[in-house]
């Protein structure tokens, strides 16, 4: 049997091998990037806290750096981010503003998260903490409303996302940053919010991908050389 390759089908075929190949050594780059993505986030947020101003000083830097801040809580201005769940509970978070101690401003505090049942702040007055606290947490960057997300109702303290501009003219305080901190506090009094609700469960399927495209290009390579093999 002889190889004789033929115009069209190497001319339809070679562009179509360099497309795969390179599809594949995208889809490895970017398993390489999100690996490291992935560790460097859990990095952060294991981290020993800094505070809160040394983060800001480096805004590129700071979603899931682990921070400390110290200030009182606005528990009469709670915001509601509802349809939020806990080991398959559905439930609400409770954020609540932090009027920070030394004067900078207003930081929201993802406090964690409350059945429904306790969605009152009368029905987990024991969690209700007064005075001046410090507060542990990781930073969050508020992303916005996505495509499938509904509208907030300020009105009826109904929130599916955070908005800085909204959210601070409904619990009225002067402005809100463009993030927020969700505390690390899992216990309190009366158990309730229940904080430390993050997870660092990026998905890294890159690696599946790029193998799919080079499976791709090796049987396009199989079937271009079968196609042209010839019998004497």
């Amino acid at each position: 049997m002889k190889f004789r390759p033929q115009f069209w089908p190497t001319l339809l075929s070679v562009p179509m091998l360099i497309i795969l190949l390179a599809l594949g050594t995208w889809q490895a780059n970017r398993y390489t990037w999100k690996a490291d993505l992935i560790e460097k986030l859990n990095t952060r947020s294991e981290a020993e806290a800094i505070d809160l101003s040394a983060v800001l000083a480096a805004p590129d830097d700071m979603e899931f750096r682990r921070v400390r801040v110290t200030g009182t809580y606005l528990h009469d201005r709670e915001i509601h981010l509802i349809a939020r769940s806990m080991r398959g509970n559905p439930g609400i978070h409770v954020m609540t503003p932090l009027r920070r101690a030394d004067g900078k401003g207003t930081e929201l505090i993802n406090r964690g998260w409350v059945p429904p049942e306790r969605s009152k702040p009368t029905a987990r007055a024991g969690g209700q903490i007064e005075g001046e606290v410090t507060v542990e947490g990781i930073v969050r960057l508020a992303k916005g409303q996505g495509r499938f997300i509904p509208d907030n109702d300020a009105a009826k303290n109904v929130w599916f996302f955070i908005d800085p501009v909204a959210m601070a003219a409904a619990a009225r305080v002067d402005s809100l940053p463009s993030h927020y901190i969700v505390s690390a506090v899992e216990d309190v009094e009366g158990d309730f919010p229940v904080g430390k609700q993050w997870r660092i469960d990026l998905p890294n399927n890159h690696f599946e991908y790029a193998l799919t495209w080079y499976l791709l290009a090796v049987s396009l390579v199989a079937v271009y050389i079968v196609y042209h093999r010839k019998r004497d």
